[in-house]
């Protein structure tokens, strides 16, 4: 039996790794940025503060990994890609 979403035709997003690992560093930065404000100390809460960072340098780097994958493929165009024959006189 079709999904409700099958149904209605609306386009469904591909899921791929990169977008997976995307929400997960982003979440991850999330948990630890409220661990890092809930921590007693501060060296513990400097900690929790850089792992955040570096969870969203990874969330970054997919992100830019999931863009490119979005831009169609830039191809020649058909001038160009004719360049190499014979000009038909």
């Amino acid at each position: 039996m079709p999904t409700p979403s099958a149904k209605s035709g609306a386009p469904r997003r591909r899921v791929t790794l990169d977008h997976q690992l995307l929400t997960y560093w982003e979440r991850e930065a999330r948990r630890l940025d409220a661990l890092s404000a809930a921590a007693r100390w501060g060296w513990i809460a400097r900690g929790y503060a850089r792992k955040a960072e570096r969870a969203r340098a990874q969330a970054a780097r997919s992100a830019g990994r999931e863009a490119a994958r979005d831009q169609p493929i830039v191809t020649a165009p058909p001038e160009a890609a004719n360049e190499d024959r014979a000009p038909s006189a």
